[in-house]
């Protein structure tokens, strides 16, 4: 563009090969996605992959951890603008409803997955996103009093990540058929809360 600085073209280039990486790993599955047609998706010379990027795993590892970071962020604040953690935890399981399993995101994730069991570098950087995050999610619910929030919000997670699995086989699937039970395992009350 006109006007725009080196530095400035090279931001943009970056910015349109991650998204490009992004939207084709959930189309085409991780390991299909070649520098050609990454390049071609960003409409940008194939050159430009390795210029800006150590290598084609290295961007991809970047579009997907970035992405990962930005929904855990969003599903943060809404734990953090809710009254108790059990409210929080409603909200983001609701808003996984926007998901169906086989929508962009939900691939992107299960793709990321699957290609962490072999690429130990995504293994380790997703973990310490995911072990964050429940890190963040245990400390909601001890400090409301909580008797195992540790292990309270593993199940939570790991019930967040099944329901977007199995959205993918099931579209009928809400959170609203399964925030009953979920309601059970973190409300601090039922579960012998101090006073």
């Amino acid at each position: 563009m006109p006007g725009q600085t080196n530095a400035e073209r090279g931001r943009n280039v970056r910015e349109q090969l991650l998204a490009a990486a992004r939207e084709l790993i959930g189309e085409l599955g991780w390991n299909a996605v070649s520098t050609r047609i990454l390049a071609e998706r960003a409409g940008v010379r194939s050159g430009l992959v390795h210029y800006h990027f150590e290598s084609l795993q290295a961007l991809l590892r970047q579009a997907t951890l970035e992405e990962m970071r930005r929904m855990l962020d969003g599903t943060a604040a809404l734990l953090a603008a809710t009254a108790s953690p059990t409210a929080g935890i409603e909200a983001m399981l609701s808003d996984l409803d926007q998901y169906t399993g086989a929508d962009p995101a939900s691939l992107l994730f299960i793709e990321a997955y699957l290609a962490a069991t072999r690429d130990p570098q995504l293994h380790d950087q997703m973990s310490e996103l995911v072990s964050d995050f429940r890190g963040a999610l245990a400390g909601s619910l001890a400090r409301s009093g909580h008797p195992a929030p540790e292990a309270a919000a593993t199940v939570v997670m790991a019930l967040f990540d099944g329901f977007l699995l199995h959205k993918g086989l099931d579209p009928q699937l809400s959170a609203a058929r399964i925030a009953p039970l979920l309601r059970q395992l973190t409300d601090t009350e039922s579960n012998g809360a101090r006073p």
